[in-house]
């Protein structure tokens, strides 16, 4: 015997109420407890589904109809009295609130069939505006003093025609706001996460409208799940109605996905490759060889690059302070030695990544910018830029040297602390940007000059270059050996893609895929970068290694030995900054090897990589000692020796009126054993930074 529709429909709210009286007693004695604090009842679509024959069908008609489903969820916890309030009232406008849904929906996938369907999508917070009350029954009161309620929904206010009591024809009603009834409400816009986003896409947005207790958890950077109901609402122009609609999704529940790398996909089958490949004794030289394999050499970069992928552990402290775990590189290099390739296949294999070029980036772009647009109604609201979405990942930023000036000391604070501070249009936040910044810049002459101080020949300032952990001086330098081996190398490679090509196009005899696949190998990754994305979000969620006695040992006396150079009258070779570095390097080191310990052989490795770097930045080829002061402020030792002599030399010549004729200062302190042009770059400094005039021709005043 077939069911009545009518008999069907009262099941579907005793099915509820057997499955809330089975699974949630404990949720709704709470809720019974905390109302009206709390007023939602979370509930998990898979628990719906594991319920039997009758959850399956209860989780099917969610997904298809879930105005009904919320309906029959709410009469199930009335008829059956599941709530109870302090005062024996009942409970007035609890939330039916699903999470956990199995399918996530791409925001560029949304059609029509899904409108007042219940879907999930998954994304990056872009913009949040304020919180505000909305009205959703609203009371009018005619000059008779009868009143007419009208319930209102998204978008438009709706008033009555008339007085709603009978025999009355009053039209002109008021509204009567203590009467109404209101509930918070607040829009945000979610774009997709740039992980499944295709080199050159637009990122797509939705609107998300957000009521009651979900309103004001989240904040622009934030990654969410969103589960809701798909509505559509008839677009207007100019009063004119069109016949394109506009989609919303009307919030159901929101799950803010905290977890990083939880979005890449690792199933058991990848998870055996990955633990064989990290057994594999050469698992270096093949992350190393699955980094841009197009381009010939550059071993010690593309190591650095590896570790900077992997990161060391970004660690909390008791106190609230927070270390940082990710590792800073730039790349400095003449033009034409593939460093933006380098940074475009980064972002191919990080779990997470950005990349942006300099030359257009302006500092609310990389930061987070206050826009004032018909989102928010006309109010100022946050926008979230390239720095926080690239939060838990790599923010590759090409072309540093052409950036602005204000524009990159908005990086100072993203690079050290973390986080991005917006004091801007009244909005003040604090947004979270956790990510490890790869830098490329052109040397300020466009190449570099062999002879010359290398600090002098990069075009940023010394507080940002301090940041980075890693430096690398990438030179052109002719060399018939190397130069044979990349022509040989690039002519291979494009003899290759001709092949392919043609045979494409039209097969040529002979040519097997074997054939193809073997002239291929030396342009091919030793890892799919597929698989390496996987292993390096496996390796982040999984493994946190811990210093072993024998590495501490290494990296304090590598640290001991530099510090160890500087005299009482010699320059500072390192900060504590190398060190704390080196020790972030050697975590990244152990995770390659999905290790729990870091080994002195971890320590060796980037002891190695860390002095390469030294010696390009910070060697003073003069004296033969270390001189982090190049770097970290920009004028070496011996600079600053030769101003205070300078100084000096002015002094005691000029007396009193501190000046002097400047051949006569030339004179002086070539006699002390300066070389003069060196003397003669030194007072056009003093007189650059305005540490002293030239009030008459030759002759040199101190201010």
């Amino acid at each position: 015997m077939e069911r009545s529709p009518e008999l069907h429909e009262g099941d579907r709210a005793d099915d509820w109420g057997k499955f809330l009286k089975s699974r949630y007693k404990k949720e709704l004695g709470e809720l019974s407890r905390l109302y009206p604090h709390k007023r939602s009842l979370f509930i998990d679509y898979r628990q719906v589904e594991r319920f039997g024959k009758a959850g399956i069908a209860l989780a099917d008609e969610l997904l298809e109809n879930p105005g009904k489903v919320l309906e029959d969820v709410w009469d199930a916890l009335r008829n059956n009295q599941l709530v109870h309030t302090k005062d024996g009232k009942e409970p007035k406008g609890i939330n039916i609130r699903f999470t956990n849904l199995p399918k996530k929906t791409a925001i560029r996938e949304i059609r029509a069939d899904d409108i007042n369907r219940f879907i999930s999508v998954e994304g990056i917070l872009r913009k949040t505006t304020e919180v505000r009350p909305r009205i959703v029954e609203a009371v009018f009161k005619c000059p008779a003093g009868h009143f007419t309620k009208k319930t209102q929904k998204y978008g438009k206010f709706i008033e009555p025609d008339g007085c709603a009591t009978d025999g009355c024809t009053f039209k002109k009603l008021e509204l009567i706001p203590k009467r109404s009834t209101f509930v918070d409400s607040q829009k945000l816009r979610v774009q997709e996460s740039p992980e499944g986003l295709r080199g050159g896409e637009q990122p797509q947005t939705l609107d998300i409208d957000v009521t009651d207790d979900l309103t004001g958890r989240v904040s622009p950077g934030d990654r969410v799940v969103i589960n809701g109901i798909l509505r559509s609402m008839q677009r207007v122009v100019k009063g004119e109605k069109h016949t394109v609609f506009d989609i919303f999704l009307e919030c159901n529940s929101i799950e803010i996905a905290e977890k990083e790398f939880e979005e890449v996909e690792i199933d058991d089958e990848a998870e055996e490759a990955i633990k064989k490949l990290s057994c594999d004794p050469m698992i270096y030289r093949m992350c190393t060889h699955s980094i841009a394999p197009t381009i010939y050499g550059n071993e010690d970069v593309k190591e650095a690059i590896t570790l900077q992928l992997f990161g060391g552990i970004a660690k909390e402290m008791p106190d609230g302070s927070h270390l940082r775990g990710d590792i800073h590189v730039l790349l400095i290099g003449d033009p034409g030695i593939a460093k933006s390739q380098l940074l475009r296949y980064i972002v191919k294999c990080s779990p997470r990544a950005i990349y942006t070029s300099g030359q257009s980036s302006t500092s609310a772009g990389l930061t987070a910018t206050a826009v004032k647009d018909e989102f928010g109604e006309g109010r100022w609201t946050l926008e979230a830029g390239a720095l926080v979405l690239a939060d838990m990942g790599i923010a590759a930023v090409d072309e540093m040297d052409k950036m602005q000036k204000e524009d990159r000391s908005a990086l100072h604070e993203a690079m050290e602390q973390q986080s991005i501070s917006v004091a801007k249009a009244g909005i003040t936040a604090t947004l979270k940007s956790r990510c490890a910044l790869l830098g490329a810049a052109n040397p300020k002459y466009g190449r570099f000059d062999m002879y010359g101080d290398i600090s002098d020949q990069i075009n940023m300032p010394p507080s940002l270059l301090s940041r980075f952990d890693l430096i690398f001086i990438m030179t052109d330098q002719p060399e018939q050996k190397r130069d044979l081996a990349i022509a040989e190398h690039i002519l291979k490679s494009h003899g290759v893609g001709e092949l392919i090509a043609q045979h494409k196009h039209s097969p040529i005899p002979g040519v097997t895929q074997e054939y193809i696949d073997q002239q291929l190998k030396p342009v091919m990754p030793d890892i799919e970068p597929s698989l390496f994305r996987k292993y390096v979000a496996y390796s982040k969620r999984t493994c946190f290694p811990m210093l072993s006695a024998e590495a501490k040992e290494a990296l304090v006396g590598y640290y001991l030995k530099l510090r160890g150079i500087a005299e009482p009258n010699k320059p500072v070779p390192v900060t504590a900054r190398q060190l704390e570095a080196l020790v972030r390097l050697a975590e990244a080191s152990a995770r390659i090897r999905l290790s729990d310990k870091i080994e002195a052989s971890d320590a060796e490795r980037v002891i190695h990589i860390v002095d390469a770097c030294l010696r390009q930045i910070a060697y003073d080829a003069k004296t033969g000692n270390f001189d982090i002061d190049k770097v970290a402020t920009g004028i070496s030792k011996e600079k600053r020796d030769l101003v205070r002599v300078i100084k000096d030399a002015i002094r005691d010549i000029g007396g009193e009126g501190r000046r002097a004729a400047i051949e006569q200062v030339i004179e002086s302190v070539t006699g002390k054993g300066f070389p003069r042009d060196k003397v003669r770059e030194g007072i056009d400094m003093l007189l650059r930074h305005g540490e002293a005039m030239e009030p008459k021709q030759g002759i040199i005043q101190l201010i």
